[in-house]
Parts: C-alpha cells; sequence; structure tokens
C-alpha cells in the first residue's frame, strides 16, 4: 500500500488539521501517517490556543515515520514558528522526502491568525523550494507573491510569479469573490484552470487541510500533478455536496460521504 505523511496542527473536533488529513488519506486510498507541530484548540467558530511541539521533540517524530515506514507523499499544513519551520526543512531534505505538498496555512477558515510573522520568512526560505506543489489561497497568494488578486487575470500573475520565485507547481485557490470554485494550476511555464463544481453549502471548515492532502494521497499512488488536482477537486466536491451539518460555526464536510452513501449512516 502507498503512504502518505501529514505534518500540521490538530483539530480536536475532527473537521480540519490532522484528523482530517489523516480521513482524507484514508478514504483515498493510502496508509496514513501524521506528526503533529501543534495542539491546536479550536472548533468550527474558531481557535482559543495553540500548544506547540518543541523543534525537538518534532525532529523525532518525523524520525520515527522515516526511518521505519517512509511515505510516498507529504503534506505540510499548520507550522507556526520559526524553529519548527527549520526542522522540518531539515529533515525533509535528509530523508529526500518525495512528493511534498504544502498548504501554506496563515489563517484559519473562522479568521484566526494561524503563524508567526517570522515562520512566514522560514517557510518561504526553506519549505517553498521543497516543494512540488503549493496550495494556496487568495489571501495566502497574495502574501506569497507580494500582489493584490482582484480576478483570474491576476490569480495568473501570482501564481506565475510564485511558481518563478520558488521553482515549485502553484495550485492557486479560487473563492474570496474571484470566482466560485475553478483553481488554477500553474506548472512547467503554463496555466492550467482546474474547473470545480459550485456547491451551496456554508460547512466548509478543512476544505484546505482536505484538497491538500488529497492531492498529496494522489501523488502517492503515482498520478501526474494534473489528474493528482483534478482527482482531488472531485473528491472535496462529493464531500461537501454530501450536506453535512455539524457544530455552531463553518461545520466540518463529510470526509466518508461514499461510504455513507454506500452503507447508510446507520452504521
Amino acid at each position: 500500500m502507498n503512504t502518505a505523511l501529514s505534518i500540521a496542527g490538530t483539530d480536536p473536533t475532527g473537521g480540519a488539521g490532522i484528523q482530517a488529513d489523516l480521513k482524507t488519506m484514508t478514504l483515498n486510498g493510502v496508509f496514513a501517517m501524521s506528526v503533529v507541530t501543534a495542539l491546536v484548540a479550536q472548533n468550527t467558530t474558531g481557535v482559543t490556543g495553540i500548544m506547540e511541539v518543541s523543534p525537538e521533540f518534532l525532529k523525532k517524530q518525523i524520525d520515527a515515520v522515516f526511518e521505519d515506514i517512509r511515505p510516498d507523499a507529504v503534506k505540510i499544513g499548520m507550522v507556526s514558528s520559526f524553529g519548527l519551520v527549520e526542522i522540518i526543512a531539515d529533515r525533509l531534505k535528509a530523508y529526500e522526502a518525495e512528493h511534498i505538498v504544502l498548504d501554506p496555512v496563515m489563517v484559519s477558515t473562522s479568521g484566526s491568525r494561524l503563524i508567526k510573522e517570522d515562520a512566514v520568512e522560514a517557510l518561504e526560505k526553506w519549505l517553498m523550494p521543497l516543494a512540488e506543489v503549493v496550495t494556496p489561497n487568495i489571501p495566502e497568494a497574495e502574501i506569497l507573491s507580494g500582489m493584490t488578486i482582484r480576478n483570474e487575470k491576476e490569480m495568473e500573475e501570482a501564481a506565475k510569479k510564485i511558481s518563478g520565485t520558488y521553482g515549485c507547481a502553484v495550485l492557486c485557490k479560487g473563492g474570496h469573490n474571484i470566482n466560485d470554485a475553478n483553481d488554477l494550476l500553474y506548472a512547467d511555464g503554463s496555466g492550467t484552470w482546474i474547473l470545480g463544481e459550485r456547491i451551496i453549502n456554508p460547512n466548509t471548515h478543512g476544505t484546505g487541510c482536505t484538497l491538500s492532502s488529497a492531492i498529496a494521497s494522489n501523488l502517492a499512488k503515482g498520478q501526474g500533478m494534473e489528474e493528482s488536482v483534478r482527482n482531488a477537486k472531485r473528491y472535496i466536491s462529493g464531500a461537501l455536496a454530501a450536506m453535512l451539518d455539524l457544530g455552531a460555526g463553518r461545520g466540518p464536510m463529510d470526509h466518508a460521504y461514499y461510504i455513507h452513501g454506500l452503507t447508510g449512516r446507520e452504521l
């Protein structure tokens, strides 16, 4: 069985972070593993606290995985401080990790800031050049490109700039009043629009985590970049279309939607 590793923070309510990554990877047919960067007290309404692991303990976790069950792909999510970014970059380079998908998580869906200023600089310096693909949303793409993005043409310009600067593919995610559900994949010097189904569902907690984990899962299975993204988009559309409704805020998606469709929720 192919394997994938999530390096990210937690979500005790299960809709985002490592919990969402593990569900997504499992439901996309790979053996899922995890390295915790921080314990995050959050739910569908917001984040109330973050307790980081130490850089030393983060190193021990990464070593434990790579020295025993080597991942075929690595998804990196929330990394909130300089020291943790430094350790992740050092260990991934040491193990020559492949198929690194970087979701540059900076702000939660509820609007809570999840990364310190110095960590943004470290992420740009050390992790972006290691990534095969980065998956910023519009605000994150603005930070990484230094541009304002107001339309699809500016999405294309920003993705091209990010890709050229860091040498990685870029999946610039739509939304944020730019378009409905269409993402731009910029890779190998050209851009391709990946069209998505517009689903009216306010429960979008963990969509970024889920999409990047699905892409990593598909890369781990040997799919090409565009195929990986298209299949990940198809999966997330199904999870949103299931219309799961939990929590007092922006609720989670139904990661196991197709199992529930086959067997019934009573199981």
